[in-house]
């Protein structure tokens, strides 16, 4: 039997292989940054999703260094216990101020906050309406509360609607991302918001890749569209992108937040984070609302690459943010493509299959404030020596 198993996981992997589907890792022997260092070689990096070029910010460290010597490395227990100290404290109630949330709670992973917010909030004989390009820390989430998981086409507010109106579920939950990670562009939240208020149901917003880039004083997607932050409303940011930290934080209602307190069990049966990264997020967002030069030249950026690609035979997705796709079409030819780049020294992960529909193998060009428009040319001039 124990062979079988063996011999079952062996053809796995070779199928994966012959499908150009096996993930490989590169090890980087420098810092998280566009200059990049693998296996001893130099490449430009369009490959991370540090927006704001925080990742390795002086500052940041010299953050961290002083919080290491003030409170040590590790919490020593779950936040429930023994390991709520005063940087999650403090960091919770400027995140809170920050969101516009009545009030913030801390997680270790995005992917930890999802699994801990949904499935608190919804259960059996509820209905969660999900958009089908959710990101896999939602859908697994949504399996795991044992709702009636009901996805609808990407982005089709018509679907969601006839959706919503059939339902008898008690309890009602819109699930979505705010910017999708494989496509970059956004859930149109005005209308979910909407639909949330005269259905009477939750809406939870996964803004990974808002926050810290979209809105005023990069206070996220709800602020970018102008949304307040209603007791309907869980909003969870992450902090390992834009932020350059690590963690996640959901704010919404006094009430909301105690209950995920009370019984979310990916916070409660956890070790809490280190001090020093709540401390390194609470200085990395004062960077944040401070750095409206940074995400000017993010937008810059993101128009001069637009512009470059467009006469590609290749097809780049409409996206208005720092995730900006291009579609090359079949595995093995967007491997071949990466290749070809890295051969040129410029890091651009393949993104396929399951990540991607059948097809739609893709460059994920992942854009920070700290490229330069001279990254971005010399980027599009090895794309366009490719046609």
């Amino acid at each position: 039997m124990q062979a079988m198993i063996w011999d079952e996981i062996d053809s796995q992997l070779s199928g994966l292989a012959e499908q150009g589907l096996l993930r490989r890792r590169k090890t980087l022997d420098a810092p998280c940054g566009v200059d990049a260092v693998v296996g001893g070689e130099g490449l430009l990096s369009f490959s991370s999703n540090d927006y704001l070029g925080l990742s390795a910010e002086p500052a940041l460290a010299e953050a961290a260094c002083a919080a290491a010597r003030r409170w040590g490395v590790g919490s020593g227990s779950s936040h429930v216990v023994s390991g709520h100290m005063t940087p999650h404290e403090q960091l919770e109630q400027e995140l809170a101020a920050f969101s516009g949330g009545e009030r913030a709670l801390y997680f270790c992973t995005g992917y930890m906050a999802n699994l801990g917010v949904v499935p608190t909030l919804v259960g059996r004989g509820d209905a969660i309406f999900a958009d089908r390009l959710n990101h896999a820390s939602l859908i697994d989430a949504a399996l795991l509360s044992r709702a009636d998981h009901h996805r609808y086409p990407h982005n089709d507010i018509s679907a969601l609607e006839r959706l919503l109106a059939a339902s008898g579920a008690r309890r009602k939950m819109i699930l979505t991302d705010a910017v999708f990670s494989m496509d970059g562009d956004l859930a149109h939240l005005p209308q979910l918001f909407e639909l949330a208020e005269r259905f009477d149901a939750w809406l939870v917003i996964d803004d990974a890749h808002g926050f810290g880039v979209l809105g005023p004083n990069g206070r996220g997607s709800l602020a970018h569209f102008g949304l307040p932050m209603s007791p309907r409303v869980v909003y969870i940011g992450t902090l390992g992108k834009a932020a350059g930290v690590s963690g996640a934080f959901v704010a919404s209602s006094d009430k909301v937040v105690e209950w995920l307190l009370q019984r979310s069990r990916t916070y409660i049966f956890t070790t809490a984070s280190s001090p020093i990264i709540a401390a390194t997020m609470s200085a990395s967002l004062k960077l944040i609302e401070q750095g409206e030069q940074r995400r000017l030249h993010l937008q810059q950026l993101i128009e001069r690459l637009r512009t470059r690609l467009s006469g590609t035979r290749w097809r780049l997705l409409p996206s208005p943010t720092a995730i900006q796709p291009l579609v090359i079409g079949g595995n093995e030819d967007a491997l071949r493509v990466a290749a070809a780049l890295a051969e040129q020294g410029i890091w651009v992960p393949a993104i396929r299959p399951p990540t991607v529909p059948k097809g739609t193998a893709r460059l994920r060009i992942s854009l920070s404030a700290a490229h330069s428009l001279e990254h971005i040319d010399r980027l599009a001039a090895a794309l366009e020596g490719m046609q």
